[in-house]
């Protein structure tokens, strides 16, 4: 019982370290393109949006890469719902923001799918409770 569940933390250590990797390379990607294509296709407060999409998601998937480097550390359950939290994070807050940069160039207007700014404060409130779940691992530690 003891390896398997060994075995699953190594599994979900392994697949965070994937959605890592990814989000970075998409951070890297959107960011080139934040900084190059989109300049002169959208509005400079639209633009400085997805600015803040990447830079949020670009910290946050680095915090990730930690949170997985950390579970090597120490032996906490809530290091997962640190990560998960992470990763939600990321998806509502960040893609929320890119979505509501974007909407020129998909011809939607302000009016339109205004409820999707909705979403974000959901992701900033998953990257707090993210933080505040990796403080809580450390207390809760079992290894010193």
């Amino acid at each position: 019982m003891t390896i398997y569940l060994h075995l699953l933390h190594k599994m979900k250590q392994r697949n965070t370290l994937i959605i890592a990797g990814i989000s970075g390379a998409c951070c890297v990607a959107l960011g080139a393109m934040g900084a190059h294509a989109l300049k002169e296709r959208i509005p400079p407060e639209n633009l400085q949006t997805f600015e803040t999409a990447v830079r949020y998601q670009f910290y946050h998937t680095i915090a990730l890469i930690l949170v997985s480097i950390l579970v090597e550390k120490i032996e906490s359950k809530f290091l997962n719902y640190c990560s998960a939290l992470f990763i939600a994070g990321i998806i509502l807050f960040s893609f929320s923001l890119y979505f509501l940069a974007l909407r020129p160039l998909m011809g939607i207007g302000n009016e339109e799918m205004r409820w999707i700014g909705a979403i974000t404060p959901f992701g900033g409130l998953s990257f707090i409770l993210a933080w505040l779940m990796l403080s809580y691992s450390v207390i809760r530690s079992t290894k010193s």
